[in-house]
């Protein structure tokens, strides 16, 4: 994805060039998705990718935008997100100042301040027909979202009224929003309106299989598929116990994977390092207090169980493979 420069001039408004990442990993699933998200938007409806963390809908916010090959422009919800973060606002003055001479003998003076607006990117996309990617709307108030109401249905966005110039636009036929959200997340989440969900079409995103998981660690950490498998299984099985305060998601695979590249370690329990590194990252998705110092100890117990499972010893490994050439044999 490639960006325009930043202005500090706040009546311009940065665009985004997205493109399709090169090592963009395609799949069945996520063709499927990516398909029915842009014959939506083709068809001039908005959409909202919903999911848990870790599910890849910005990336696919992302990617949608990129297919459209529109100009895309993105906001990230927030507790203190308002209308005027979205549509504008008043930005200095133009002054104007008129000396008149025309008789010698006598100076006359007129001076006056008109306030500027300037337009903030749901008015730019709005007025441009660019593409808008709000990622995560449900962290702003639903308060601040209202505005988007008459844009998604007749088409028009109404200015407030400090821009008296312009009280409303009408919205460009390209102009299409794809929202973005997390129903499991509680802190900071407001309830989106039933009127906004009303005027968007939501498609559920859920964890990736196990294939597209080791295809995706795979690219992104430049290790052979083979090499990724263990630890995609490893955090799979991790993620299914439940044992846990955050969800381990594809993110917490590609960091183990990305260490592993960088660092030259092995995927097996007789590499101290890859140990520490599975247990520090993750062992970081509980959280123990002082009192708990037996609880941590039998995940740490549960961790190093499934470490020899998922990434046994070599001499192992080794058994394990000769004993199964050797069933072959008799068989």
């Amino acid at each position: 994805m490639s960006a325009a420069a930043y202005s500090p001039d706040l009546s311009v408004v940065t665009t985004l060039a997205p493109k399709a990442r090169p090592g963009f990993v395609q799949t069945r699933s996520v063709e499927a998705i990516t398909s029915r998200a842009l014959s939506y938007l083709r068809a001039g409806f908005s959409i909202h990718f919903r999911g848990p963390a870790g599910t890849g809908k910005t990336t696919l916010a992302l990617h949608a935008a990129a297919l459209l090959n529109r100009p895309t422009v993105m906001i990230t919800g927030d507790e203190d997100m308002m209308t005027s973060t979205l549509v504008g606002t008043q930005h200095g003055y133009n002054y104007r100042k008129v000396v008149d001479r025309f008789i010698h003998t006598v100076t006359k003076l007129e001076e006056s301040a008109d306030k500027c607006w300037a337009d903030h990117r749901l008015t730019t996309a709005c007025r441009e027909g660019y593409t808008l990617i709000y990622d995560e709307f449900t962290r702003s108030r639903p308060e601040a979202n209202n505005v988007l109401l008459s844009v998604l249905e007749e088409g028009l966005l109404v200015l407030p009224a400090q821009n008296q110039d312009e009280p409303y636009i009408k919205v460009h036929p390209n102009f299409r929003v794809i929202f973005t959200s997390n129903p499991q997340e509680y802190a900071g989440v407001h309830e989106a309106q039933d009127a906004l969900g009303d005027r968007i079409i939501t498609i559920d995103v859920g964890h990736a299989d196990s294939d597209l998981e080791v295809s995706v660690a795979a690219a992104r950490s430049g290790l052979s598929p083979a090499a990724v498998a263990p630890i995609v299984a490893l955090v799979r099985e991790f993620r299914e116990t439940g044992e846990y305060d955050q969800t381990p998601t594809l993110r917490t695979t590609i960091m183990i994977c990305r260490m592993m590249a960088q660092e030259g370690f092995q995927p097996s329990v007789d590499d101290p390092h890859f140990v520490q590194l599975c247990l520090d990252i993750l062992g970081s998705k509980s959280t123990f207090t002082g009192k708990m110092d037996n609880k941590r100890a039998q995940q740490r117990k549960m961790l190093l169980s499934l470490l020899e499972h998922h990434c046994p010893s070599m001499a192992a490994a080794t058994a394990s493979e000769e004993l199964a050439t050797q069933a072959d044999r008799n068989a």
